[in-house]
């Protein structure tokens, strides 16, 4: 039986990526000021990571940029996210934030997903083709929605 040791590096590191955000979005502005900034934040935490989540998250911002204008960009615990009144609907967790094997886009309970009594809320990317694009731009419609 294992004991609890408490929270891993990486979750201490989203934690802190977190209160660093809420007191950025504190100390900004006007409602413009505030979403240039925020998309510039998004923009310079995907241009940090690694060659393969970088490329596979630019993809994602396009899509879901391009697919429902109404959310807008911001960070989530250091993650790339797409907000709908503030409130995050979906984002994009790379493999190596978690040191997991494979990047994720989640979905929030904001998201309008729901489909019967079980519905997925996150999905394992290994890369962004043009067929995962269409499915992206297909969630994030249906999300929103």
């Amino acid at each position: 039986m294992s004991t609890y040791e408490g929270f891993t590096a990486e979750e201490r590191a989203a934690m802190k990526d977190h209160a660093r955000e809420q007191k950025a979005a504190a100390r900004r502005g006007s409602r413009a000021e505030k979403a240039a900034e925020a998309e510039r934040d998004v923009l310079a935490k995907i241009a940090e990571m690694k060659d393969a989540d970088r490329v596979m998250a630019e993809r994602v911002h396009a899509v879901v940029t391009a697919a429902a204008p109404v959310l807008a960009p911001k960070t989530w615990y250091g993650m790339p996210a797409y907000a709908l009144d503030g409130k995050v609907v979906c984002f994009f967790q790379s493999a190596e934030k978690f040191k997991a094997r494979y990047a994720t886009l989640g979905f929030s309970d904001q998201a309008n997903l729901d489909d019967g009594p079980m519905w997925a809320a996150g999905f394992a990317l290994a890369a962004v083709t043009p067929e995962v694009e269409e499915r992206i731009a297909a969630l994030v419609k249906q999300a929103v929605s």
